[in-house]
């Protein structure tokens, strides 16, 4: 595949994923406080991240929640959607990044925890960047009612740990199949270099110098 036509691949894949971001909510549409549980919109960017890497992560991250408000009007425009900008460019940003750098770095790692490394790691920091973004945009909003710590862990993390069950459950296995159908190799690392095939590289090297 020329350098070109993987591009173009790219950029389908990533208005898949945004896509997907704009429809997923719907699932929960009709039961607001159920969206804000399972966090339907995330899924779509972390998969991003881990797929096509670090920028076309962040890119889809940051344009879902904008344009989904501009086009369905929905999530609220202040202070939801502009501050899930940033939650969600930092989820498929670090994601994508630390994936790639962890498969690069250890060889000999078994991939299931580079994956999860990768996930709970943009997870966490996702939600510290939409802690801050949501601050500031409450800050900036004269009407809004006080942004505490109190809202802060019941939006981020009481009442949105069944969505991040979720994630930490389905994300890993599709990350997973994908690879295991030989689907996604092109885009990011291959797990051949993670620790099942490292192990059979330095027995194949070990049977060479023996010979």
């Amino acid at each position: 595949m020329t350098k070109f036509a993987l591009q173009i691949n790219k950029i389908c894949l990533a208005a898949m994923f945004l896509a997907l971001g704009w429809l997923f909510p719907f699932i929960t549409a009709q039961m607001a406080q159920l969206g804000q549980m399972l966090l339907p919109m995330h899924i779509p960017v972390i998969l991003c991240g881990f797929v096509l890497g670090p920028v076309y992560g962040a890119l889809i991250g940051f344009i879902t929640p904008i344009t989904r408000t501009l086009i369905f009007a929905m999530p609220p425009m202040v202070p939801t959607s502009l501050s899930m900008m940033f939650e969600l460019a930092t989820y498929g940003a670090v994601s994508g990044l630390l994936f790639i750098l962890l498969v690069k770095r250890f060889k000999k790692v078994d991939s299931i925890a580079l994956i999860y490394i990768s996930l709970i790691s943009a997870m966490i920091l996702g939600r510290v960047i939409g802690g801050i973004a949501t601050y500031a945009f409450t800050f900036l909003n004269a009407e809004a009612a006080a942004y505490t710590w109190e809202a802060y862990w019941t939006g981020f993390f009481a009442t949105s740990w069944p969505g991040m069950i979720v994630q930490l459950i389905l994300i890993p296995a599709i990350i997973r199949l994908l690879y295991g159908l030989k689907l996604i190799q092109k885009f990011i690392p291959d797990y051949s270099l993670t620790k099942n095939n490292a192990n059979s590289e330095e027995e194949t090297n070990t049977t060479e110098k023996s010979e």
